[in-house]
């Protein structure tokens, strides 16, 4: 379940990791074991700018809720790919938790068979994580991991297993430090207006990339789940030891009380991968699912 866009403006990158060369989401170097450190490697020779501003403070009351439970579907390449869950937990020792499950269909496995969820525990307040999990399984190898967040020395500790592999990576953010499932959330609360700017780092794939980005406009929209004026924000993610390396995204979130993320694109060596908000239901509310048949949103 190990994310391809690298930044939780990107909904689609659980299954869409499948169609990433091993080659380039791999760390390379030698396997250590999870009781050894391993430093990330040397610093590019032209580093990755550093972000002008931290991310601006954000709007309240918080839109979202424990017992939110969003879905998606996954299509990567114009082919429907799987199904992806966002749901938010109850509390847990000071932290509200946040999970993305995602699985890829009959079809889309003949290329991977990807089945996982990252879990996200976020301060109640600022959404920022103090850990981040993952624990999945792709084409039968388990893959875990287990990220520490440290907010005051802005640190980043990876220990992760895949199959009979273990090691660990000590990394280092800017102004601000997000995982590849939380960072959506918090996107939710931005106090958005046009031309916006947004920057900051976020852990994926077991290194640390930098998100550049802007809130577009303000539009209208058509899905299958109804109509919605919505947020367009866009931006690239650049990683950080290998500025090479870049992954654009776009993403819309509804303009109302409830900051729904209901499209997420991006793009990968291979072509486009969306998801699409199909269904929804929040405490309170009659749960809303998508209809057959109706127009939507072009790309």
């Amino acid at each position: 379940m190990r994310s391809l866009l690298v930044a939780c403006l990107v909904l689609v990158a659980t299954a869409a990791r499948a169609q990433v060369p091993e080659s380039l989401v791999e760390p390379q170097g030698e396997e250590v074991p999870v009781s050894q450190d391993m430093t990330p490697p040397a610093p590019p020779k032209q580093p990755v700018p550093v972000c002008p501003t931290a991310l601006p403070a954000l709007r309240t009351p918080i839109a979202f809720m424990p017992g939110e439970e969003l879905e998606f579907d996954l299509d990567a390449m114009g082919a429907q790919a799987g199904k992806m869950t966002m749901k938010v937990q109850r509390p847990d020792k000071g932290t509200l938790p946040v999970s993305v499950e995602a699985q890829t269909n009959t079809f889309f496995s003949k290329v991977r068979r990807v089945k996982g969820v990252g879990t996200s525990y976020l301060h109640p307040r600022t959404l920022r994580p103090s850990r981040y999990t993952e624990d999945a399984v792709e084409n039968e190898v388990a893959r875990k991991v287990d990220v520490a967040f440290g907010s005051k020395d802005r640190t980043v500790k990876v220990d992760y297993v895949m199959g009979k592999r273990s090691g660990r990576f000590n990394y280092t953010y800017d102004k601000d430090g997000l995982d590849v499932a939380g960072a959506i959330y918090l996107l939710r609360q931005l106090p958005m207006k046009e031309g916006l700017p947004l920057c900051f780092d976020v852990y994926g794939i077991r290194r640390m990339w930098r998100m550049t980005g802007t809130v577009v406009k303000r539009e209208h929209i058509s899905l299958p789940i109804g109509e919605f004026d919505a947020w367009y924000l866009t931006g690239t993610a650049v990683r950080l030891d290998r500025p090479a390396q870049k992954r654009e995204v776009h993403v819309w979130i509804s303009d109302d009380a409830r900051r729904l993320p209901l499209v997420a694109v991006g793009t990968i060596d291979l072509g486009a991968v969306r998801a699409t908000l199909t269904s929804y239901s929040r405490p309170g509310e009659k749960q809303k699912k998508a209809s057959q048949g109706k127009e939507e949103l072009k790309w």
